[in-house]
């Protein structure tokens, strides 16, 4: 019986194994967004800007043109290559603590610019590559290297909730939360980043999607019970949806 092979690894991504710890969702993420560039037919004019974390390493995966911003500036970088090469699809790829920490003040500004670019969030609660310390999305308990008792709300605050923050200001045209934990949330987040890249085809303006993710080294757990994490507590404090499509379906 003849094999027919329905599952391919995308064009955009190469033939590389991932050095992502076990039950990390960056690798899913890069597929995601690969299968969109795919679906879209823009590999040769798309560039990737990553910010500094553990997903800085896309340059080594995906095959389009990367360039590596400083911490937290991705959206500055991504808005100077858009202004330069406007013909060009621009994508910044951030963590929490990149995009919500040190980056806090050129993603608000950019997408209060209304800058035709896309921007992917991943929320792991947590800063990754530098050594596990409190990010602005942990959530209040969470135990981190910098919050070893988990983090108190009258001392530390609360988690910032960058999908809220955004969607509200005019410039943005798409805003979404999706999360990795499961085939079926998988699904829809396909859908998000489609949508995202589209919104910036069609010169709608700032796209922004921000997709749950777990951290087995840093949160303590194994794969099976990050998802479970996900799904009892990180759900609870960062509800998954579309809040802002403003060219509609």
């Amino acid at each position: 019986m003849a094999l027919t092979k329905v599952f391919t690894r995308p064009d955009s991504l190469r033939d590389l194994d991932f050095h992502f710890c076990p039950g990390c969702h960056h690798g899913t993420a890069h597929r995601l967004i690969c299968e969109a560039i795919d679906y879209h037919g823009i590999k040769k004019k798309t560039i990737g800007i990553p910010g500094v974390g553990c997903g800085v390493f896309l340059y080594n995966y995906f095959d389009l043109d990367v360039c590596e911003a400083p911490h937290g500036r991705a959206p500055a970088v991504a808005t100077g290559f858009k202004r330069v090469l406007p013909q060009n699809i621009i994508f910044t790829y951030q963590g929490d603590g990149d995009l919500g920490s040190i980056g806090m003040s050129e993603i608000i500004h950019t997408a209060n610019r209304g800058e035709n670019i896309t921007v992917f969030f991943i929320n792991n609660s947590v800063y990754g590559m530098t050594g596990g310390q409190m990010a602005p999305t942990t959530l209040p308990g969470q135990k981190t290297t910098t919050t070893p008792y988990g983090r108190d709300f009258r001392t530390e605050g609360y988690p910032i909730r960058m999908t809220e923050m955004l969607a509200p200001l005019e410039g943005v045209a798409f805003a979404a939360r999706v999360s990795l934990h499961t085939p079926s949330q998988v699904k829809k987040a396909r859908k998000a980043v489609l949508r995202a890249l589209d919104i910036q085809l069609k010169n709608g303006g700032f796209s922004f999607v921000e997709f749950l993710c777990a951290c087995p080294t840093n949160w303590g757990l194994s794969p099976r019970q990050c998802i479970e994490k996900i799904d009892k507590e990180m759900l609870q404090a960062f509800p998954l949806g579309t809040y802002k499509d403003r060219q509609g379906s």
